[in-house]
C-alpha cells in the first residue's frame, strides 16, 4: 500500500475547556495554520492587533507568522453571572491544500459561525479521528479538516452576500442574534426588535429564508451546546439543563431524549464507552 502523503495534515487538534485563569502569547508568530472555535464562555484575545472578547460562535482563523495571544479571566457570562469559563476546539494544520484554500480568497481573522450540529459534528470527528493516531484515523481527520475549512469558506461567501441591506440581511441579523442568545431566556418579540421589524414579518421571514422557526433554531443550538457540555465538561446534567437556557431538567430530558433516542444520562454513558 502506497503511503499517505497528505496535503492538509492535522498537526493537533482538541477540545480546550478552562476554569482557572490563563494566560498565552506567542510574539514571534505561529508556525501553522490555527483554527479555533469558541464553543462556551467567553476569554480575550489578539483579533487584527487588539485585545477582543472572544463569545460563543467566534471562529478565530489564524495563518503562519501571526501573532497569537489569549487571555481566560473572570468575565461576565451571558446569563449573567461572572465566573471564569472557556470552551473551544482548536487545530492546528498546515499543508499545500490548507495553503491553497487560505489564499484563494480573503480571511477575515474572526468570524460568526453557528453553533450547528454540523458544524460541531465535523469538530468532534477530526478530533476523535486524529486521537486515533497514523494510518487510516489520521487520514480521515484531514477530510474532516477539508470539509470544515470549505463550510467555513461557504459561510464566509453567505456573509458576504448579505451584507447588503435587504430581505436577507435581516435574516441573518436575526439568526446571528439567535446564536449570541440561545442560551439565555430568548423571545421571538426579542429577535424581531433587534432587527427592527414586527414580530409577524421576523416569523415570516426566517421562516422562508432558513425554513424553520425562530425557537427551532433556538432549540437547535441549545440542544448542540448541551451535547458538548455532556461529552467533555463535568458539569452535573442538572448544571447542564440550566446553562443551556431550560428551565427546567425534567423539559431538558424530555426533548433531549425525543431529539437523541437516549436520555441525558444515557448519552454521557454511551459517548464515553465509545470515545474510551
Amino acid at each position: 500500500m502506497k503511503p499517505h502523503s497528505p496535503s492538509c495534515e492535522v498537526l493537533s487538534a482538541g477540545y480546550s475547556y478552562h476554569s482557572k485563569p490563563f494566560y498565552v502569547a506567542s510574539r514571534r508568530g505561529l508556525r501553522s495554520y490555527l483554527i479555533r472555535f469558541q464553543v462556551e464562555g467567553c476569554c480575550r484575545m489578539l483579533v487584527n492587533g487588539e485585545i477582543e472578547k472572544i463569545t460563543p460562535g467566534d471562529l478565530l482563523l489564524f495563518k503562519p507568522g501571526d501573532r497569537y495571544e489569549l487571555k481566560i479571566e473572570e468575565e461576565v457570562q451571558h446569563d449573567g453571572k461572572v465566573e471564569i469559563s472557556s470552551g473551544d476546539y482548536y487545530f492546528f494544520c498546515r499543508g499545500p491544500w490548507v495553503d491553497e484554500w487560505w489564499s484563494r480568497a480573503p480571511k477575515p481573522q474572526r468570524l460568526k459561525m453557528p453553533l450547528s450540529e454540523h458544524l460541531l459534528h465535523l469538530c468532534r470527528q477530526a478530533i476523535l479521528e486524529q486521537r486515533k493516531g497514523k494510518g487510516f484515523g489520521k487520514e480521515i481527520a484531514e477530510y474532516y479538516l477539508r470539509i470544515l475549512c470549505l463550510s467555513i469558506e461557504r459561510s464566509i461567501q453567505e456573509q458576504r452576500i448579505s451584507s447588503g441591506k435587504g430581505k436577507s440581511f435581516l435574516a441573518y441579523e436575526m439568526k446571528n442574534y439567535i446564536e449570541e442568545n440561545a442560551l439565555s431566556a430568548i423571545r421571538v418579540k426579542d429577535v424581531a426588535e433587534h432587527a427592527g421589524i414586527s414580530v409577524s414579518r421576523a416569523v415570516h421571514l426566517f421562516k422562508s429564508t432558513f425554513g424553520q422557526t425562530i425557537m427551532q433554531y433556538a432549540m437547535q443550538i441549545r440542544l448542540s451546546v448541551a451535547r458538548e457540555r455532556i461529552l467533555f465538561s463535568k458539569m452535573s446534567l442538572e448544571q447542564i439543563a440550566e446553562t443551556c437556557g431550560f428551565n427546567s431538567y425534567t423539559y431538558f430530558y424530555r426533548v433531549f431524549r425525543a431529539r437523541y433516542g437516549m436520555s441525558p444520562k444515557e448519552y454521557r454513558s454511551e459517548e464515553h464507552r465509545w470515545m474510551d
